[in-house]
């Protein structure tokens, strides 16, 4: 009867064991006995080749250079202008203060706010001029809605040369104001009698020594020329009136070209 070839020897030179249930390295495939069957054991070489490649490329091979970090990465992480070694969480430029981080774009920014603070303080006025007309356009465009329900005035003008106000009546009047609209193409001085008729309002405009009755800008407490027209009133370049927003009638004396105080009249009401 044939012997039976069972087992396989240690392949350490110095061992040479036969053993029946042999032990193989899954780093470089050799076969070994119980004694030898560690890496350590049978000295490895692809072990040692592993460790020495870990040495040479590993973490110690590629330290973040950002100050006072200690970061390290298995794979180069080089930033594209500075051509440094970083972490990933200082890759960024920002992230790695970039000597070479482009700055010129936050430079103009700052430049231009500056250059604009600059600009409205020496011009304050005419930016709250500015600002204001703007809310009360869209103030008046939200009114004029409802004005066109509610408002007084001449049934026969054409609807496209009807201008409409939120008419404030002078301080001593039991009523605070009135919707009203008038025709685009009137002076300020038929405006000012037409409004005062629909009011029931005492009109001395024609007698000298009485107080007149003024129409006045509702943000500046300006009275208006008698002879200016709605229409270049509404045109405006600085301060115009808005189709839809509010207007003051009140006495005034000869020599007084407007209203001190305008808080008076648009709380009223």
């Amino acid at each position: 009867m044939a012997e039976l070839d069972i087992g396989k020897h240690c392949q350490v030179d110095s061992c040479n064991l036969k053993d029946f249930l042999p032990f193989v390295c899954d780093s470089c495939g050799g076969v070994f006995c119980l004694e030898h069957r560690s890496k350590d054991g049978h000295s490895c070489s692809k072990e040692s080749v592993k460790r020495e490649s870990g040495t040479a490329g590993g973490t110690t091979s590629y330290p973040c250079s950002f100050e006072d970090c200690k970061g390290k990465e298995l794979l180069p992480v080089i930033c594209p202008q500075c051509e440094k070694h970083f972490c990933l969480a200082h890759r960024h430029q920002d992230d790695h203060k970039c000597e070479k981080l482009e700055v010129q774009k936050p430079r103009m920014q700052a430049t231009k706010e500056l250059v604009q603070k600059i600009v409205e303080s020496k011009d304050g006025s005419k930016s709250k001029g500015r600002r204001g007309a703007k809310n009360s356009a869209t103030a008046a465009k939200v009114a004029l809605m409802k004005l066109k329900l509610h408002a007084a005035g001449d049934k026969g003008l054409p609807q496209t040369e009807r201008t409409y106000f939120q008419v404030y009546l002078p301080k001593e009047f039991k009523d605070s104001s009135k919707p009203m609209f008038f025709c685009s193409k009137w002076s300020v001085g038929k405006v000012v009698d037409y409004a005062a008729s629909l009011a029931g309002l005492k009109n001395n405009n024609n007698v000298l020594t009485a107080k007149k009755l003024r129409l006045c800008h509702p943000q500046t407490g300006e009275a208006f020329q008698m002879d200016d027209t709605l229409l270049s009133l509404l045109a405006h370049p600085e301060t115009p009136l808005y189709n839809g927003g509010n207007v003051i009638l009140e006495y005034l004396d000869n020599e007084c070209t407007g209203l001190n105080d305008i808080s008076d009249y648009i709380t009223q009401n």
